[in-house]
């Protein structure tokens, strides 16, 4: 029996498959940069990364570099503020602040104020002053002014900015005792921005330390520390504040009632950063790293100290730099109410107690500009910790 199946077909050739040759030289060195651009990203360690993530929060760096240039401002105010702190002008109590010109009579004249003449209202017996247009007077810049001591060592009359010769500038107004409102805030900004960054420092070393034995040992030390920040914890913060600073005996010196103050918001804010020290310790002992440290040979306090802390440092500088403002507030309330810091220290608290009376404050408005400054300075310090924050968290 015959096949009559027909025979399979010859398939035909495919078409060749299209290829790209690149006509450039062959560099062999190029895998090798490509793998150092990515090495700068694998390789970069935590702060690197931290100030990388930073960089992108736009008002976080704005609010830095402001923080920087105010606080920057706090070691030359003797230089910015036109006059001393203590300079009265007794024809001129209750200045309101003086208006910077440029133009006069139609023409150019560079910074100038006019000069300021005072009556009396006979019906509320109050001070009026008026410009007198017909006198401008020159603003004066990197000049020779009042005298001062500068940080109470050397002795100096250099300006940035000067009265006029013969006027007055006001920028601000004058007080009760006829103290230029603008030098007193330029001072005052020394001591309200210290009194923050100095009393976060003590309330971050009894944090670290506290919550750090705490995390560490666990058991009674635990225990001692955990009783301690629940008890802080309980009672209202300014109550505690109000009474803390009344104890404070009257015949201190300013200086001792500046650390006395320090001291007391130091004490009351630690609870909170130490309680986070402690739970990242309690987490972080049980680590291989740790453990390998441990029966090493190495002591507690080079286990806490060089392999424990460092893993989340980034997230405690971010919680201290939230913490400063409200030390800011802190002493500010103090002041205002008049159980802080008191003359002759200047802090923007103080220069704000001048303003408790609401009859003052109808009449001379500048008074309360003091709070200005505060509530830059409080801004600023929340975007920049909120992109602290943002840059020190690892899923970002």
């Amino acid at each position: 029996m015959t096949d009559t199946t027909p025979a399979a077909k010859p398939e035909a050739p495919r078409p060749p498959t299209p290829h790209y040759v690149n006509p450039a030289p062959w560099d062999p060195y190029v895998s090798e940069r490509l793998t150092a651009d990515q090495e700068k990203y694998y390789m970069a360690g935590q702060w690197k990364l931290m100030w990388w993530r930073f960089r992108r929060h736009r008002p976080a760096v704005v609010s830095a570099a402001f923080l920087l240039l105010i606080y920057f401002s706090t070691l030359i105010s003797e230089w910015i503020a036109p006059y001393d702190l203590h300079t009265r002008h007794a024809k001129y109590i209750f200045a309101p602040p003086q208006s910077v010109h440029f133009f006069h009579d139609g023409s150019f004249r560079g910074p100038f104020v006019y000069a300021l003449k005072m009556e009396r209202d006979l019906d509320t017996l109050q001070r009026v002053y008026t410009e007198d247009t017909t006198k401008p007077q020159q603003i004066r810049f990197f000049c020779s002014g009042a005298k001062y001591d500068f940080w109470e060592m050397i002795e100096g009359t250099f300006h940035f900015v000067c009265p006029p010769d013969g006027g007055t500038l006001f920028i601000a107004g004058t007080d009760r005792l006829g103290r230029d409102m603008f030098s007193r805030i330029v001072y005052a900004a020394r001591i309200s921005l210290t009194i923050g960054v100095i009393g976060i420092a003590l309330s971050f070393t009894l944090a670290l330390v506290l919550g750090g034995l705490a995390g560490y040992y666990g058991g009674w030390v635990d225990s001692v520390v955990q009783r301690i920040t629940e008890i802080l914890k309980s009672f209202p913060h300014l109550p505690l504040w109000l009474a803390l600073s009344a104890a404070l005996p009257v015949t201190w010196s300013p200086l001792l009632i500046y650390f006395g103050i320090t001291l007391i918001l130091a004490l009351l804010d630690w609870p909170s950063l130490g309680r986070a020290v402690r739970s990242k310790l309690l987490s972080l002992r049980e680590e291989d790293y740790a453990l390998a440290a441990q029966m090493m040979g190495a002591k507690p306090a080079r286990i806490i100290g060089r392999h424990l802390l460092p893993g989340f440092m980034s997230h405690l500088i971010a919680s201290a730099t939230l913490s400063i403002p409200s030390m800011i507030l802190a002493e500010t309330a103090l002041s205002f109410l008049g159980l802080g810091l008191r003359p002759p220290i200047t802090s923007w608290g103080v220069l704000l107690n001048e303003a408790t009376d609401i009859n003052v404050v109808a009449v001379n408005w500048w008074l309360m500009l003091p709070v200005v400054p505060v509530i830059l300075v409080i801004l600023a310090y929340q975007f920049m910790g909120d992109g602290m924050r943002d840059a020190a968290d690892p899923y970002a």
